[in-house]
């Protein structure tokens, strides 16, 4: 299988710093952690923990939850 480097879209090192920082959050309050995915389409990270969070982690590193 042939990957096309210059089609692959990975998480921005603001994306990375920040989503540990919120997976450290949130099982230091013991939230099960259960997806952590990029969205190809858009670029940002996208978490589900918990019984309902969700979190959206922008290129630029800011967040949301949805």
């Amino acid at each position: 299988m042939l990957i096309l480097w210059s089609l692959l879209i990975l998480p921005t090192s603001e994306q990375g710093i920040i989503c540990v920082i919120l997976c450290q959050s949130l099982t230091s309050t013991f939230t099960t952690i259960f997806l952590v995915r990029l969205d190809e389409r858009t670029g940002n990270v996208f978490i589900l923990a918990g019984d309902n969070i969700e979190i959206e982690i922008y290129r630029n590193g800011l967040w949301r939850f949805l």
